[in-house]
C-alpha cells in the first residue's frame, strides 16, 4: 500500500493532552500522511468508537490517566477487531516493551522522535493493509474455488484431481467414461488402475515426477481402461491445482477419436499468437507473467520484464506510410526475436510495444536490454518499398518479492520505459528493487527537489489540446496539460507524477495548474476569446480547502466566470474517495465550475457511480477509442455511454482520437466533444481554428 497516496489514515489518539495529540497529527500530515483523527474523552466514548467507528490504528499514551493503557488494550481485545494499538512512550525499556506486547500492543513509538513515530505508524499501517488484503483474497479464493468446483461438476469434459497418484475428486463425466456409479467407487483408487498395462511403467514414472513437484507435461497419450476392462486411446491434459488447500494435479481425459491433438496444437498456437508479428499475444503473455511473478514471490526463480518501443513512432509512420504499420511491427518483432534465446518469452504488448520476459538477475537483464538497444540502432529495416533506421527505448523491472504483483511490475516497467523515452530514446532503464536503496532514494529526492523548485521558479508549463464540439457549440474548449521544462527538454508528467503522489506534492501541483489556468482564461477573455479550460484535479485536493479557496479568490480577482473552468478527476479515484469528491463537487459548483469524470467506462459498472456523483461531463476512457473504426465492441460501449449520459443530461467527451475511421464513427455516436492528436496535438499555444 502506498501510505498517504490514495488513502486516509483513520487514527484514534488516546492522550490526556489535546495539544500533544494535535502535534502528532501535524507530524503525520507533514510526513505526507492524510489523517482523519479521533480523540475520545473517556473510556465510554472510546468503547463506542471501537465498536461503531471504522478505525485503522490506535495510538495510546502509556502515561494517560483519563483512559489508562490497560483499559485501551482491554477494550480493543474485547471488540474482536483487528485494530493495532501502538503505545506512545517517552522512553523504551525492555521490561515495559515485553509487558506492553504481552498485553496486546503491536509496537511502541517514541513521543519525542517524530521520525520514529512516522516509521512505526507506516509499518503498522502497511502490516494492517497486508492482513486485510490477505483476508479479502482468502474470501475471494474460497468463492472462486466454489465456482470452479461447480463448473467442474457440470463440465462435459472428464476431469479428475489426483494427489500422489490417487483420485481425490472426479466429476460425473469422468465417472461415466470409466463406468463408475459414484465417486465413492473411485475415491482413493490409483490412476494407474485405469491405464492399460503396456503404459503403466511410463505413467508411473510420470506420477513419480509429479510427486516431486516437477511441472506436469501439457499432454500425455496412452491407452485407458474402463472398469469393465474395455480399452480406448486417450489423451491426458495436466495442470497443477489445489484441492481443499492441498497441492494436486488436474487431469482431463479425452478419447483420442474425439480429439485431434495436432489440430488442437495448431488452434491453440494460433489462439496464443499475434497475427501480425507471430509473437505471443498480450493475454497469453500476461498469463506467463503472472506465473513468473508467482514463482518469484515463492523465491523459486529470478525473472525480469522488459518493454520495448521504437522511438519517434509517429514520425516513422509518416515516413513509411500508415498503411505499412503492420509491416513495421512485423519487422521490429523479427529483429527482436533474432536476439532472444529460449530463456526469453516475447510478445506484442501493444500497437508499438513489445514485451520480453526473461530468466536471470539484474546484470543479465541489463546486458540483454543493451543488446536489444544496439541491435535496433545498428540495423536498417526494410518496410515495404522503403528503408528506415529505428532506435528503441527499453524500460524494465527486475521482478522481486517486494513488487511481486502484476500491477506493480507493469507500472515500474512502464515508468522506466517512459523515462528512457523522455531522456531522448535509444537507451534503457531497468528498475531493480534489490539494488542499493540509497540510489533509488537519491533519485526520488532529486525529483522531489526539482518539483519543489518548479513550483517556485516557473519550470512548469501548460500545453493545450483542443476539445472540439460535434454539436456546433460556440466558443472554444482546450484541455490544459502539465509539462516540466528541464535542461531544454519538455518532460511529460508520467515521469514524475507518481513521485509527486507518493510524496504529498500533488495538491500543490493541482493549485499551480489551476492558478495558471485561471490566469490564462483571464488573458483569453481580455483578448476577446470565449475559452474554457479542462484541468485535472487529483484526490489530494478533494479534502484540501486551499484549492477551492484559490479558485474562488483567483476567479474573482481576474473577473473570470466559473463556468469557464472545467475540473476533471478519474472515475476510479471518485469511487475510492466518494464523500470527499461529493463535497468538493458541491463546493466547486457554487463557484460556477464544471466538475467531470475522466477515464469513464473502464470500471465494472461505471454508471453505478452516477447515482451518487453527478458530473457535468464524462470523458470516456481512451481504451475505447483504440481501433474504434473496426472494433464493434468498443463502438457499442461508446454508444451505450453516450445514450445513457444524454438521458441524464451529462456531456460526453471521446479522447485519444487518432485516425479518420475513429472520427467518422464518433460523428454518428451522439457524442458532444472529441479530443485527440488526429485533430491537433498538445502544444504551448492555443491556435486551433474551431470554425
Amino acid at each position: 500500500m502506498q501510505i498517504g497516496k490514495d488513502t486516509t489514515l483513520r487514527l484514534t489518539l488516546v492522550d490526556d493532552s489535546a495539544e500533544d495529540a494535535e502535534a502528532i497529527v501535524s507530524t503525520l500530515r507533514n510526513g505526507g500522511i492524510a489523517v482523519r483523527p479521533l480523540r475520545p474523552l473517556d473510556a465510554a466514548e472510546l468503547g463506542q468508537m471501537v465498536t461503531a467507528q471504522p478505525m485503522d490504528l490506535l495510538l495510546a499514551s502509556r502515561t494517560a490517566k483519563g483512559i489508562p493503557l490497560a483499559t485501551v488494550l482491554g477494550q480493543v481485545d474485547a471488540s474482536g477487531k483487528d485494530i493495532p494499538v501502538i503505545v506512545l512512550a517517552d522512553a523504551i525499556s525492555e521490561a515495559e516493551l515485553l509487558a506492553d506486547q504481552a498485553a496486546g500492543a503491536r509496537a511502541i513509538a517514541l513521543r519525542g522522535r517524530p521520525e520514529h513515530v512516522l516509521t512505526v505508524l507506516r509499518r503498522e499501517w502497511a502490516d494492517l493493509d497486508a492482513r486485510r488484503s490477505q483476508r479479502r483474497l482468502e474470501g475471494q479464493m474460497r468463492e472462486t474455488e466454489r465456482r470452479c468446483d461447480a463448473l467442474i461438476s457440470s463440465s462435459r469434459d472428464p476431469i479428475a484431481y489426483i494427489h500422489e497418484g490417487m483420485h481425490i475428486r472426479a466429476n460425473d463425466a469422468y465417472l461415466e467414461m470409466f463406468g463408475f456409479e459414484s465417486f465413492e467407487d473411485v475415491e482413493g483408487l490409483s490412476l494407474l488402475d485405469l491405464v492399460a498395462p503396456q503404459y503403466v511403467n511410463d505413467f508411473k514414472a510420470l506420477l513419480k515426477k509429479l510427486s516431486k513437484g516437477e511441472p506436469p507435461p501439457a499432454r500425455f497419450e496412452l491407452e485407458a481402461r474402463s472398469i469393465d476392462g474395455d480399452s480406448f486411446p486417450a489423451t491426458l491434459e495436466f495442470a497443477t491445482a489445489t484441492y481443499e488447500s492441498e497441492p494436486c494435479v488436474q487431469v482431463v481425459f479425452r478419447r483420442r477419436e474425439e480429439f485431434d491433438p495436432e489440430l488442437a496444437r495448431e488452434v491453440e498456437d494460433l489462439r496464443q499468437r499475434d497475427m501480425v508479428t507471430g509473437l505471443m499475444n498480450r493475454p497469453t503473455f500476461l498469463r506467463e507473467l503472472e506465473n513468473a511473478v508467482t514463482q518469484v514471490a515463492r523465491g523459486e526463480d529470478q525473472y525480469a520484464l522488459l518493454l520495448v518501443e521504437p522511438d519517434h513512432y509517429q514520425r516513422l509512420l509518416q515516413d513509411i506510410g500508415i498503411d505499412s504499420a503492420d509491416d513495421l511491427a512485423a519487422a521490429l518483432a523479427a529483429r527482436l526475436a533474432e536476439k532472444l534465446d529460449d530463456q526469453c518469452t516475447a510478445a506484442r504488448f501493444g500497437e508499438r510495444t513489445f514485451a520480453v520476459l526473461l530468466r536471470g538477475n539484474h546484470a543479465h537483464s541489463a546486458a540483454l536490454a543493451d543488446k536489444l538497444r544496439a541491435s535496433y540502432a545498428s540495423h536498417v529495416f526494410n518496410v515495404g518499398e522503403r528503408s528506415a533506421s529505428v532506435t528503441a527505448s527499453i524500460g524494465g523491472v527486475q521482478i522481486g518479492e517486494k513488487i511481486a504483483s502484476i500491477g506493480q511490475v507493469l507500472t515500474r516497467a512502464t515508468d522506466c520505459l517512459q523515462t528512457a523515452t523522455n531522456l531522448g530514446g535509444n537507451r534503457f532503464e531497468i528498475f531493480d528493487p534489490g539494488a542499493v536503496d540509497r540510489a533509488e532514494e537519491e533519485r526520488v529526492q532529486n525529483w522531489i527537489k526539482r518539483l519543489q523548485e518548479a513550483l517556485q521558479d516557473g519550470s512548469f508549463r501548460l500545453h493545450y489540446q483542443p476539445v472540439v464540439s460535434l454539436q456546433g457549440e460556440p466558443g472554444e474548449v482546450y484541455e490544459a496539460l502539465l509539462r516540466l521544462e528541464s535542461n531544454g527538454e519538455t518532460v511529460l508528467p508520467q515521469s514524475f507524477i507518481g513521485i509527486a503522489e507518493d510524496n504529498g506534492l500533488l495538491d500543490a501541483i493541482d493549485r499551480w495548474v489551476v492558478n495558471r489556468a485561471i490566469e490564462v482564461l483571464a488573458e483569453r477573455k481580455r483578448a476577446g476569446h470565449d475559452t474554457r479550460l479542462v484541468v485535472k484535479v487529483s484526490p489530494a485536493s478533494f479534502a484540501d480547502n486551499r484549492l477551492l479557496d484559490l479558485i474562488a479568490r483567483e476567479l474573482a480577482a481576474h473577473d473570470v466566470p466559473g463556468d469557464r473552468l472545467w475540473l476533471q478527476t478519474p472515475e476510479a479515484k471518485v469511487f475510492t474517495h466518494l464523500r470527499q469528491a461529493q463535497a468538493f463537487q458541491s463546493a466547486a459548483a457554487k463557484l460556477g465550475c464544471q466538475v467531470g469524470l475522466e477515464h469513464f467506462g473502464a470500471g465494472l459498472d461505471s454508471f453505478q457511480l452516477l447515482s451518487h456523483f453527478q458530473p457535468t461531463f464524462l470523458k470516456i476512457d481512451r481504451v475505447f477509442s483504440e481501433d474504434l473504426g473496426k472494433n464493434t465492441e468498443h463502438q457499442q460501449k461508446i454508444r451505450e455511454i453516450a445514450e445513457r449520459a444524454q438521458a441524464l443530461g451529462i456531456l460526453t467527451v471521446a479522447e485519444h482520437v487518432q485516425d479518420a475511421a475513429t472520427m467518422a464513427f464518433l460523428f454518428t455516436a451522439s457524442l458532444d466533444y472529441v479530443e485527440g492528436n488526429f485533430l491537433a496535438a498538445p502544444g504551448p499555444a492555443m491556435n486551433y481554428d474551431f470554425n
